[in-house]
């Protein structure tokens, strides 16, 4: 016989003290401060203000809607989110106060916040928070769709049919933390092409801007920085191949599966094939990799060009293109890489799909929804987006260690950002109480800790 009491009811009142909530954002506002972030767009912004100071500074503005960006808030009204916790975040903007601050943003303004971003990284990476820089670079570039539910200016129709907006973005790779570095974005009307070499070497000059100076490359030295620029079939041009060269950046690029490269894989012989490897590296059953360098005309492409196919059995159930053939699905690519084996270049070619996690990433923080009906505007809270993609990956990789430097936006505002804590004052001083019992409150503490004993440049 089934029990039919119910669950346990406790005793419900609105009369506690000092409790508040989302304890772990104040580690994203803390960063803002140690980066130099909030600080360097109050200065960018400065010459926008008749009198200064004012009463809520520019970049604190901007920072505190990055980090509400971070903590999933999408519109502009989720500043409400650190406003209504003054109590550990103090007097936060109004939204009329953050609608004026980001309509202040024109186009010279918003390069002058890129800069001071990409001082940020710098000193993020200095205390701590950066990749290896001598094992190389990779930069994943690619578009994706933001649909528009209302009316919003050069909101225009897609190529799938939708509504909206059509970024170009430029993610630095970083394997070890989940959301990788949103270093620069283009925001483009629905109907821009996917193609567009103006466009791919645009955000290739600001990506690379977007990095230290330390680790961008340098055209025709030996000891350059190695940076691998890495794109789908819609970057796979003459103009933008030849910027990268110029710009002393490898490339990577989709090569799309044309009439001539069809009828160069049928010339391939048997022993042309060999083994392709899995992510791992181990040899992949039912997939094969072969050079079509010499059976095609590359003269327009840089010199050293090369087009590498991999032949694979499409997984059961799969549906066949046109241009497969004999029960076997084909892709290519074309690289400037002189060195390694093909299975080796393939891999590191095919890991450009974690490009696609970033953007999943970037749509939970602030790129699923242009809230502004302005371009201009819009251009801002993209970058705002990007800055937010930044102070998680920073987060990550400098406070956090293990599954915490790897999950997701969803699962980090979960378990860190939107933790419960009760704020008192002890010995003159604020202090923060994470629930004990809470899973993950010592990870929590100790990222506080680590942001704080962190070797910031001085």
């Amino acid at each position: 016989m089934k029990s039919n009491r119910r669950s346990r009811r406790v005793k419900v009142s609105a009369d506690g003290e000092g409790l508040v909530s989302r304890a772990g954002v104040a580690l994203l506002r803390e960063l803002t401060v140690d980066t130099g972030l909030s600080a360097g767009w109050t200065d960018a912004l400065l010459d926008t203000y008749k009198a200064f100071p004012a009463v809520h500074e520019p970049g604190r503005v901007l920072a505190d809607l990055a980090v509400v960006i971070a903590d999933g808030g999408d519109a502009l009204a989720h500043l409400a989110t650190l406003r209504d916790q003054d109590k550990l975040f103090g007097t936060v903007a109004s939204d009329a106060t953050a609608w004026r601050c980001v309509e202040r943003v024109d186009a010279v303004h918003l390069q002058r916040l890129q800069a001071v971003r990409a001082a940020a990284r710098e000193r993020a990476w200095a205390a701590g928070a950066g990749p290896v820089v001598t094992e190389g670079l990779t930069i994943d570039i690619d578009a994706t769709i933001t649909i528009a539910h209302s009316e919003k200016i050069n909101a225009a129709k897609t190529w799938k049919k939708t509504f909206g907006f059509h970024p170009l973005l430029a993610y630095l790779d970083r394997p070890d933390v989940s959301g990788g570095e949103g270093l620069a974005g283009i925001l483009r009307p629905g109907n821009a092409g996917s193609n567009t070499t103006a466009d791919h070497v645009e955000i290739l000059g600001m990506a690379l801007a977007a990095l230290p100076d330390y680790a961008r490359p340098r055209p025709g030295e030996p000891d350059s920085p190695q940076v691998l620029i890495r794109t789908d079939a819609a970057g796979a041009t003459y103009g933008f191949a030849a910027a990268c060269r110029d710009a002393g950046c490898g490339f990577s690029l989709g090569w799309a599966l044309g009439e001539h490269a069809q009828a160069a894989i049928a010339q391939l012989p048997d022993q042309a094939w060999s083994a392709a490897y899995d992510i791992d590296g181990d040899p992949r059953e039912g997939a094969w990799v072969a050079e079509l360098t010499g059976l095609l005309d590359l003269s327009k492409w840089p010199d050293g060009s090369r087009v590498i196919v991999r032949r694979e059995r499409p997984h059961p159930g799969a549906q066949l293109r046109f241009t497969d053939a004999d029960g076997h699905r084909f892709t290519a690519f074309i690289t400037d890489t002189a060195t390694g084996q093909l299975a080796d270049l393939e891999v590191r070619h095919r890991s450009h799909a974690r490009v696609e996690d970033r953007i999943r990433c970037g749509k939970a923080t602030g790129l699923r929804n242009l809230p502004c009906r302005g371009y201009a505007q819009n251009k801002v809270w993209l970058e705002l987006a990007l800055t937010a993609a930044d102070l998680l990956t920073w987060t990550q990789a400098l406070c956090l260690h293990g599954e915490l430097a790897r999950c997701e936006p969803g699962a980090l505002r979960y378990r860190l950002l939107h933790v419960a804590a009760r704020l008192v004052r002890t010995g003159r001083r604020w202090h923060l109480k994470i629930d004990k019992d809470w899973p993950w409150a010592t990870h929590l503490a100790t990222a506080f800790t680590r942001l704080r004993a962190a070797p910031w440049p001085a």
